[in-house]
């Protein structure tokens, strides 16, 4: 996990797209507002935000939207993870959001985002969860 030195023109574009996702949040009750963008092996983008619910486990995260979307539509392997939220560090996914990501973006290179895009740490899915639950691996 690493602090990016440059945040390059093609980074700042899928965490563009991910803060346009962000911007449709439904966030009525943290008010924080999350957005993610999922680059398929494809080359196909799919975009989430978080969609709270007033019975908060039934609420669902941006990563796991833009994921769940990815894979409905059929894409095959993950390239890239991009997550945006509304502080000022770059935000990290929840403990949920970490498994799904260790299990469906397993080798994809991920990229957490601070809300202005100035600070951004690339990490990969085992960095983010070191000992994630596998039940294919024997």
């Amino acid at each position: 996990m690493k602090y990016l030195d440059r945040v390059d023109d093609t980074i700042i574009y899928f965490l563009t797209l991910a803060k346009e996702a962000q911007k449709k949040a439904y966030a009525p009750y943290s008010h924080f507002r999350v957005g993610a963008a999922v680059v398929g092996i494809s080359g196909k983008v799919y975009t989430g935000c978080n969609i709270e619910n007033a019975s908060y486990p039934l609420s669902m995260c941006a990563e796991r939207v833009a994921l769940f979307k990815a894979i409905s539509e059929g894409e095959s392997k993950i390239k890239a993870l991009y997550i945006i939220g509304p502080e000022n560090k770059p935000i990290s996914p929840c403990g949920a959001c970490r498994q799904v990501i260790f299990e469906l973006a397993k080798d994809s290179t991920i990229y957490l985002s601070n809300f202005d895009m100035t600070k951004v740490i690339e990490t990969n899915s085992k960095e983010l969860l070191p000992y994630g639950f596998d039940l294919k691996e024997k």
